[in-house]
């Protein structure tokens, strides 16, 4: 049975934590993940080495986490140096001293990019030749990463996910995405990005079971310098993701804010 942590906010920064431990015949809880490797009693051998693709690249697919809620309250929680530039650094803090009561997911809108590598809802990754798809278990939401040669475009219409290609460096994939509407917060405490923002994922898979995500955000407008947060993730074998979508929103009339 996985226990699944759902977001809830009532005009704090970052999400409290409410758990819920779904039925056990709701996920195919019985049944083993195809491909995984076992030791003999069964248990998922997660220190295995990576699988690989017919090209022999490595193959991310998979249903990963992680482990805390701590970079989804805040990207740079593990220290990282973060210059704003004044008007960014105005805003951030208008956000602190709001509790965060206007940021996107308080409004039932979906996460972005960086959410997709910080939250701690688990995500699966079907790696395909030409395509990488990430489905996310919160607000139901996908990203395409493709892979296949194309370009960046040149003029983007911003979206919440913008547009995201991806090349193999040695056994590294590098993400490169562009185009994210300025709606978007990069964290839940609210640090802020312009139209400028680029976002830079370098995703590499060490073992079967754990992967980690090297995290750049570039955006000169918002920052003076870029900044790069690196954040584990684990292989959450023999489940599948949950129908989860933002239904039935309860948050804004709790979201006091200051």
């Amino acid at each position: 049975m996985r226990t699944s942590f759902r977001p809830f906010s009532l005009g704090i920064v970052g999400p409290a934590l409410a758990v819920v431990v779904m039925p056990v015949g709701a996920q195919w809880t019985n049944y083993r993940t195809p491909g995984i490797p076992r030791t003999k009693d069964g248990t998922p051998k997660l220190s295995a080495p990576a699988p690989r693709m017919a090209d022999g690249k490595p193959d991310l697919s998979g249903i990963w986490q992680v482990s805390t809620d701590k970079y989804l309250a805040n990207l740079g929680a593990d220290g990282a140096e973060i210059a704003l530039e004044p008007w960014a650094a105005k805003l951030y803090h208008e956000r602190l001293e709001n509790n965060g009561r206007d940021r996107p997911s308080g409004h039932c809108l979906p996460h972005s990019v960086t959410d997709f590598d910080a939250h701690f809802m688990p995500k699966k990754l079907i790696q395909t030749p030409g395509l990488v798809v990430m489905l996310f278990e919160s607000y139901h939401s996908y990203r395409q990463i493709f892979t296949d040669g194309r370009p960046l475009p040149a003029q983007p219409d911003p979206g919440w996910f913008g547009y995201s290609v991806g090349q193999w460096e040695g056994d590294t994939l590098v993400v490169n995405t562009i185009g994210i509407n300025e709606k978007t917060w990069l964290d839940d405490s609210g640090h802020p990005h312009s139209d400028a923002l680029r976002v830079i994922e370098r995703f590499r898979r060490g073992d079967f079971g754990h992967m980690t995500v090297e995290l750049t955000i570039d955006d000169r407008k918002a920052y003076t310098k870029a900044w790069t947060v690196t954040i584990p993730w684990a292989l959450v074998p023999d489940t599948e993701l949950l129908d989860w979508v933002c239904e039935n929103e309860k948050d804004v009339e709790h979201l006091v804010g200051k």
